[in-house]
């Protein structure tokens, strides 16, 4: 397969622009404890981290009178508190300071009304063109929709993109909507590359040209 030229760079959020595992945590096992429930489980964060707020809070109040409850505790209270937790990749700053200058950048998560916010509060929001969240689709991921709505707004073809994702949810929307996957941090799901840190970017997309060399398995 020859090197492709790529036009748009774009990231998930939770897992890949930063570690967000004590911050989401700490905000459910906070609304869990105001209904006297215990912390979540391993599952129920797995579950969490990969799906949209509603469907994770539907995961651990499956009780429709409690969820309703639950659900306008969480809006009153808000994730703000737990920003500052959430812990940015440390080489994300330089890679998306290389990658600017060539391609547009996107981001395209499963995060509803917090996503502006943590990039303002992190100070990374002005590096990317694009943010596509939960509310701004009908289907989040693993449906393809938060990709091709990337896609659609630069007028690119599904080969022209790159998305990094660290989970099964990720691998599906990328597969479904045509574009390059990169899954990093993960040796278990499929992707066209597999990446440990965000750094190494590099070596598979040209930073300078926006080149990607042939597919890496």
């Amino acid at each position: 397969m020859p090197m492709a030229d790529i036009r748009i760079l774009t990231f998930d959020c939770d897992g890949v622009l930063f570690d967000t595992e004590t911050a989401n945590k700490a905000f459910y096992n906070h609304i869990l404890a105001q209904f006297d429930r215990p912390p979540m489980t391993e599952e129920a964060f797995a579950h969490a981290q990969m799906h949209t707020v509603d469907q994770a809070m539907a995961n651990l109040f499956p009780d429709a009178q409690t969820y309703q409850k639950a659900q306008q505790y969480r809006k009153q209270t808000g994730y703000e508190p737990f920003i500052p937790y959430m812990a940015m990749a440390p080489d994300l700053i330089d890679v998306l300071e290389r990658y600017r200058p060539c391609l547009s950048l996107a981001v395209a998560t499963n995060r509803s009304d917090t996503m502006n916010r943590v990039l303002e509060v992190h100070g990374i929001a002005e590096y990317f063109d694009l943010v596509v969240t939960a509310l701004d689709v009908e289907h989040p991921k693993p449906h393809p929709e938060p990709l091709t709505r990337v896609l659609a707004h630069f007028r690119a073809a599904p080969r022209e993109m790159v998305y990094v994702g660290d989970s099964p949810l990720d691998a599906q929307s990328a597969k479904a909507a045509g574009v390059y996957f990169v899954a990093y941090g993960n040796a278990s799901i499929s992707g066209d590359y597999h990446i440990g840190r965000l750094s190494d970017l590099e070596t598979i997309l040209n930073p300078r040209t926006g080149r990607l060399k042939a597919y890496g398995g």
